[in-house]
């Protein structure tokens, strides 16, 4: 009965059935709106976790002109079933795109029918997904007005990253940094080449643009039949560098072995799935990338490994105050897992190099 007086309040066009719970999401809390009429439309209610989104209605603005732009951009290309292919929110009925009980923020979006996403990353899907975010990126590459806001402010920013692990490490509330004293020094003794973007990105050299900041492979929507309908979880897509996603790809879906694995033998970088999504990124998002930002595609594998390597660190350093942890040492692993992932990355670094080159020719 709550949930249904929170969809009240919400410019819906067909009558509630029943309201269950969709997903496994960690950030917000998602549920499905089930209506009567068989032909009609089925909604997904969120609520927003603003302990981690502290500005909803700016994240809310970026996400109507991020839609509405790639909609159109979808029309231009005389694409049908627009329904499906990009998110549509429904406004409260004072024209709002989220509502505000008083202690929490809700929003609704059209369920796309006859959707699903996937869990497990295989060469044939990371190519998919590398087409996909790479268009993504594309369309917004044009983007016109004002620039978005940052949801998250120095999400992707290493050097504030570092400043972090430094506070860490100066503060050691827990007395832990003696254990990792050794892998303090080696982060740290990467710091200058680890902030290359930021670096070129002040000489003008490395553009900003927008980025989607979670790429995932369960952070794409498709048809029953396994075709792509269209990226979804845009919460994070504020501007970034496009390493950022194609790092954070990387990391995540090409690491071999778990993100906190703890036989670390397990850990490596897959390079079919390294190689399929830069096949794919670099299909759909060569008409806009520079030529420095497809040099620096293997180094982001780099760069975001470093950074969440450097964040579990300190976390751990910290006395596990920001990530949810399994047991004491779960953050202390996580580390040693990402440093691993991260030692394979530089083995293979002129591998990626030298398939990025054919790719280009």
């Amino acid at each position: 009965m709550e949930l249904k007086e929170i969809a009240s309040h919400f410019a819906l066009t067909n009558e509630i059935s029943e309201i269950e719970s969709l997903g496994t999401g960690l950030i917000n809390d998602t549920y499905r709106i089930k209506t009567v009429a068989p032909d009609a439309p089925d909604y997904v209610l969120q609520r927003i976790n603003q302990n981690i989104f502290k500005d909803v209605a700016l994240m809310q603005n970026n996400i109507q002109r991020i839609t509405n732009h790639i909609r159109h951009k979808l029309q231009e290309r005389n694409e049908n079933d627009l329904e499906r292919k990009t998110l549509t929110i429904i406004p409260t009925k004072n024209g709002k795109s989220y509502y505000y009980d008083g202690e929490n923020y809700w929003r609704v979006t059209i369920f796309i029918k006859d959707s699903k996403t996937y869990e497990q990353i295989t060469p044939e899907f990371a190519h998919l997904t590398g087409i996909a975010f790479g268009e993504f990126q594309y369309f917004l590459s044009d983007l016109s007005g004002e620039p978005l806001g940052a949801t998250i402010p120095d999400f992707h920013n290493m050097p504030f990253r570092i400043q972090q692990l430094k506070e860490a490490i100066q503060n050691n509330a827990v007395n832990r940094l003696a254990k990792v004293q050794s892998i303090v020094n080696e982060l740290l003794s990467r710091e200058e080449e680890m902030c290359l973007a930021e670096r070129l990105y002040k000489e003008g050299k490395l553009p900003k643009r927008i980025a989607h900041c979670d790429t995932k492979v369960n952070n794409m929507l498709f048809d029953k039949d396994g075709n792509f309908l269209c990226v979804i979880d845009l919460d994070t897509t504020m501007p970034g560098f496009v390493l950022s996603d194609f790092g954070d790809f990387i990391r995540t879906a090409g690491n071999t072995g778990e993100e906190d694995d703890k036989n670390l033998n397990n850990i490596s970088v897959n390079m079919d799935i390294f190689k399929e999504f830069a096949r794919g990124y670099i299909q759909s998002a060569k008409a806009f990338l520079t030529p420095i930002e497809i040099s620096l595609l293997p180094f982001s594998g780099q760069m975001m490994t470093y950074m969440q390597t450097i964040r579990f660190l300190a976390d751990y350093i910290n006395g596990d105050t920001y990530y949810k942890i399994k047991y004491p040492e779960h953050n202390y692993q996580r580390t040693l897992a990402q440093l691993t992932l991260l030692h394979s990355i530089d083995a293979h670094l002129e591998e990626m190099n030298q398939w990025i080159d054919s790719l280009l020719k």
